[in-house]
């Protein structure tokens, strides 16, 4: 068999370390992620005579992320492609090798903001109330429908549930930089379950932990959940697109015009940082500084300050 062209490359080695530690602990998306990004890093790098860590730097670092926009990388792909090589770096100081981390010197590239359109409420409630067949399956399919709607969990979050993360209202999940929270379930939600939990084992033996399995009782791929979204989108008689992400953003969307508390919603979605909800939800800043206004007490102007005061 033919030797990849990175197999002789010396920088590989240590990207080969990197990726065994993330292995363990990562998803092989991830981590074949990770790979592609490392390696055009390493083959780059090699390509202009650098044939050890300890010499990258900024200059490097920029030169790279430079060559790969004038290739007309995309601003997502750059921004993971910096987070990778970020994380790599990061690893390479804990090793000694380097004695700072070069990328904490660039800054992110701007990404457009392209986001799913929230499913009408309505909408969703009747595609939610139709009717399964009452097989396992279907009761499978039915319980992650609910479970994504009612806690807004991500693909990867719902995928990695095992039955232990289950509790009474709320289930604990794993989110982004393997942060751990607890969201609530709600009512419906937690008739679903308990429907798919009668017959769960139907499908798969008592060693298996995941929560959701496939025919053949092992955990459900990532593929084939967003496989059985659309699936279900097309014999329910939705007319829209339906991916896992969709009916995270309308969880999101839709108990934010509910309750009207973002910094909820931004617990509940696991977010590290409150601009991210905001683009999230679509709240504008200008819907925030009305209710700063509405509400701060230095923030309304007395009415002899509406003067002209020249």
């Amino acid at each position: 068999m033919a030797r990849r062209p990175e197999a002789d490359n010396p920088l590989m080695r240590e990207v080969e370390a990197f990726l065994a530690g993330l292995a363990r602990t990562a998803s092989p998306a991830t981590v074949s992620a990770y790979r592609r990004d490392l390696e055009a890093l390493a083959g780059s790098l090699a390509q202009g005579g650098c044939d050890d860590w300890a010499r990258f730097d900024l200059t490097l670092l920029r030169r790279f992320l430079g060559g790969e926009r004038s290739r007309g990388q995309a601003p997502r792909s750059l921004a993971r492609r910096r987070a990778a090589i970020s994380r790599f770096a990061a690893h390479l100081l804990q090793a000694g090798i380097l004695s700072h981390n070069p990328v904490a010197l660039t800054r992110a590239p701007r990404q457009p903001r392209h986001l799913p359109k929230p499913l009408d409420a309505d909408q969703l409630a009747r595609f939610l109330d139709t009717p399964h067949d009452g097989s396992p399956l279907g009761r499978r399919d039915q319980a992650m429908l609910e479970l994504f709607y009612s806690s807004g969990l991500r693909l990867a979050e719902l995928a990695a549930l095992d039955l232990g993360d289950l509790q009474p209202q709320r289930v604990r999940v794993l989110g982004k930089g393997r942060k751990p929270r607890q969201v609530p379930v709600g009512s419906r939600a937690r008739q679903a379950l308990a429907a798919w939990l009668e017959v769960r084992d139907q499908l798969t033996g008592a060693g298996e932990p995941a929560l959701f399995v496939g025919a053949r009782g092992a955990r459900l791929g990532h593929r084939a959940i967003q496989k059985r979204l659309a699936q279900l989108a097309r014999e329910r008689g939705l007319a829209e697109h339906l991916h896992p992400h969709r009916l995270r953003h309308s969880f999101a969307s839709h108990l934010l015009e509910s309750s009207q508390d973002l910094r909820a919603v931004q617990e509940l979605l696991g977010h590290a940082n409150l601009s991210t909800t905001q683009v999230y939800t679509r709240l504008d800043w200008q819907h925030l500084a009305a209710s700063y206004d509405a509400a701060h007490p230095r923030a309304r102007r007395r009415s002899d300050d509406q003067g002209d005061h020249r």
